[in-house]
């Protein structure tokens, strides 16, 4: 289903477009006079389809992470032969699970993404022909976004997906996710910063895995894409003269989206309560829509990789239909989502940067007053959101003024329209709002993520075969 045909599927009863109900309209009056209306509608499914829906779901996604974490079993081997292509062979798989989670959101959660940013990542998003979402976002940077509900990281997988970037995505987690069943062990493989929220345990692992996110190396998919397009013109130049010694290849800086929640877990009565608890023990007011974010974290990481990271996005989630003073886990649970039918009706995103260099992050004060600053703003945009149905977006278009990058003056107070190499190329245009939808390039994709497992199943049948065969050839 395309994005026009979701627009439709999600119409208003009463003929509206496919914009959220400003503030809940007659949402919160119906809840309080008992009558709980769901914001994805009725149960488009019985429970006879619900049971196969949930049956089907479990294959698809507990069978895939099996061979997702079958393939890693068979690559791990690479860790002690040659480093370079384990870090790379990871990737693939991590792309494989990429590609899972796309089709899974677009075959059992079908729902309207709506895009859009301000004057910051002007040039960076495109909608393609087809309908799908392109994002031209640096091969490094470090992407925090508040914290709605459990999906969130699905929907920001998926944007790494549009920028090709999906292999080379690190999250940060909660300890105890290292300890679910073969996900958990797909996620170590991944190179995921799990922590346990005690500062004195987490620093050391930490400072670990951010030096080896800092670290270079020369296999395939190591290289990142800005350097991976320079490396191809200078090749090309080079081609003209066979006779010129172009070396060998040079390691360089992997490709890393790191994704952080700072404010730690996702909004819900709880979290909303301890987040009242903070403000008022650090007298300062609390928020209406996210939770105080934690800074000591995305500080840490900050400090760690400024020197090889150039910006900070940002992006802010909002699902239509949650009223206001509710919470969106308790709403769009698993089960309403995936197997009754009632994903939300729209999946919002509003887009930003800044520019490392700009972020106070070796004082502890400053950098807490600058994140609660940009969290006071997501916290208005979601305000926004809440009574018009959308957020802001960015249609303007850099004029002639606006220097050798590309950025007017807006741009470039917001630290710059310029994005990966194709966004030079095409020009600083704020995209307005792009609707669109999860899916992938196209249907035959998603055998990729079988592939590998597949193709290390073929090789142990064959050394299996080959082990009996001698033992039987000396038995005889």
């Amino acid at each position: 289903m395309n994005a026009e045909g979701l627009k439709k599927r999600h119409q208003r009863p009463d003929g509206g477009g496919g914009a959220a109900v400003p503030d809940g309209v007659g949402q919160s009056e119906k809840m309080a006079a008992g009558e709980m209306l769901h914001p994805g509608g009725p149960v488009k499914h019985g429970n006879y389809m619900q049971a196969l829906r949930m049956f089907l779901f479990a294959l698809y996604f507990f069978g895939s992470c099996c061979c997702i974490l079958f393939s890693q079993l068979c690559g791990a081997w690479l860790y002690f032969a040659d480093q370079d292509l384990y870090y790379a062979y990871m990737a693939v798989t991590k792309q494989n699970f990429g590609l899972l989670i796309t089709t899974m959101t677009q075959w059992w959660s079908p729902t309207l993404v709506r895009v859009s940013g301000d004057a910051s990542v002007r040039g960076q998003l495109h909608q393609l022909p087809d309908g799908r979402l392109e994002c031209d976002f640096p091969s490094r940077l470090i992407l925090v976004a508040n914290h709605q509900i459990y999906t969130d990281w699905l929907y920001l997988w998926w944007v790494a997906y549009t920028a090709r970037m999906h292999g080379h995505i690190y999250i940060i987690l909660k300890e105890s996710l290292r300890w679910i069943p073969v996900i958990g062990q797909g996620m170590m493989f991944y190179g995921f910063v799990f922590l346990s929220r005690k500062w004195a345990t987490d620093k050391p692992r930490f400072m670990h895995r951010l030096r080896k996110l800092n670290s270079r190396h020369s296999g395939p998919m190591a290289r990142a894409r800005e350097e991976e397009e320079a490396a191809a013109e200078a090749e090309a130049e080079a081609a003209a003269d066979p006779k010129a010694d172009r070396g060998p290849r040079k390691p360089s800086l992997d490709p890393m989206w790191l994704l952080i929640f700072p404010e730690g877990t996702n909004l819900s009565a709880n979290s909303r309560q301890a987040s009242a608890k903070w403000a008022a023990k650090t007298a300062q007011e609390d928020m209406r829509h996210v939770l105080l974010p934690r800074s000591t974290g995305l500080m840490f990481c900050l400090e760690e990789l400024k020197q090889t990271v150039e910006w900070v996005y940002d992006c802010t989630v909002a699902y239509e239909g949650i009223p206001r003073g509710q919470f969106g886990q308790d709403i769009f649970t698993l089960r309403s989502t995936y197997f009754e039918g009632r994903p939300p009706k729209s999946v919002n995103m509003h887009w930003r940067r800044f520019r490392t260099a700009d972020i106070p992050s070796g004082d502890a004060p400053a950098f807490e007053a600058w994140l609660r600053a940009r969290w006071r703003e997501k916290d208005e945009l979601m305000e926004t959101y809440v009574r018009v149905g959308r957020f802001p977006a960015d249609d303007g278009e850099d004029g002639p003024e606006a220097g050798p990058a590309g950025m007017n003056g807006e741009a470039r107070a917001n630290g710059g329209a310029t994005g990966g190499p194709r966004a030079e190329k095409r020009g600083g245009k704020g995209a307005g709002y792009i609707e669109t939808e999860v899916r992938p390039r196209n249907p035959v994709e998603v055998l990729q993520i079988f592939v590998p497992a597949v193709l290390g199943a073929w090789a142990l049948a064959r050394m299996a075969f080959l082990v009996v065969h001698r033992w039987r050839a000396r038995r005889c």
